[in-house]
């Protein structure tokens, strides 16, 4: 997920495009839109695609989701409940909703958060469920100190206090994996083990992982047997190329291709979201139906 290290600092951020996003000059827009419109990728349907909407922070929305109808897209990834109602005319989902946190790395793992985040995510699992969604993200902030161990069970503390509110809703909770070694330092949800150790301790239909591709192949790598290994407890996927985080093509050293087979064969249902920066701004439309077709196993 979000990652301002892999960005100048005059580009937008994802944590700022939690609050909102900003619009792309509407030439450059309507460029992309074109190009996905020339050559619109007959998909197989054995993958539920989306994007980031940060990566594509620059461009409006009602622009990004007609993009994201060119490319053969069912959602738009991280969008609040301001978004949702955008998404809807273009009869796309949101398929992981946010702006309940407080930040990446203000998170579930420190106690004095808990009340705060009860009260944020409480309201939001209520939103996120009337609106027709499912997928809600969360985080486990940075460590501070703490042993992985103290760091598990403040967050199964707190995550408790929710947990039955997101089962009678429907709504998933998921705790992202991020790295702490680049993009994140000190996050203290950067490792799979960790992440399913705490799965298996809340042990609930309403909470998973979000497993970035990205981020665990900086962290620990051996993506696809973590992802044979341990699918139960991966409701969501994000892509993006290492290093850079830029697109998942033959630049970069993850075998994106092998990597979706891998989560398709598992029988995973969920979505697998796009959520790489364009090298090029001006390209980015064409370099997501790229990486749609590169993922679309």
């Amino acid at each position: 997920m979000t990652d301002l290290s892999d960005r100048p600092a005059a580009a937008l951020s994802r944590r700022g495009l939690f609050q909102g996003a900003g619009a792309m000059a509407l030439g450059v827009t309507l460029a992309g839109t074109a190009t996905a419109q020339q050559a619109a990728p007959a998909l197989k349907g054995t993958i539920n695609h989306s994007v980031a909407r940060w990566t594509f922070g620059d461009m409006a929305l009602d622009d990004l989701c007609l993009l994201a109808r060119e490319v053969g897209l069912g959602a738009i990834d991280l969008c609040g409940p301001d978004d949702w109602p955008v998404l809807a005319r273009h009869g796309l989902a949101s398929s992981m909703c946010n702006g309940a946190e407080i930040s990446l790395e203000d998170g579930w793992a420190d106690p004095a958060n808990h009340d705060r985040l009860t009260e944020s995510y409480l309201r939001h699992i209520d939103l996120v469920a009337a609106a027709g969604h499912t997928n809600l993200i969360l985080f486990s902030g940075n460590r501070r100190g703490m042993s992985d161990a103290e760091g598990l069970e403040n967050c199964a503390l707190g995550l408790t206090r929710i947990l039955p509110a997101a089962e009678a809703a429907g709504v998933v909770l998921h705790m992202e994996l991020l790295n702490s070694r680049v993009n994140h330092p000190d996050y203290l949800c950067d490792r799979s083990a960790w992440g399913v150790a705490l799965c298996e301790r809340l042990n609930s239909p309403g909470f998973r992982l979000l497993y970035d591709i990205y981020h665990m192949q900086i962290m620990e790598g051996d993506v696809i047997r973590t992802i044979t290994d341990h699918h139960p407890w991966f409701g969501h996927y994000h892509t993006a190329g290492n290093p850079g985080r830029n697109e998942p093509d033959d630049r970069q050293e993850l075998n994106y291709p092998a990597i979706c087979r891998a989560i398709r064969d598992t029988g995973f249902q969920g979505w697998i979201a796009q959520e790489f920066i364009p090298l090029d701004p001006q390209t980015g439309p064409r370099s997501l139906r790229d990486a749609v077709l590169t993922c679309d196993v």
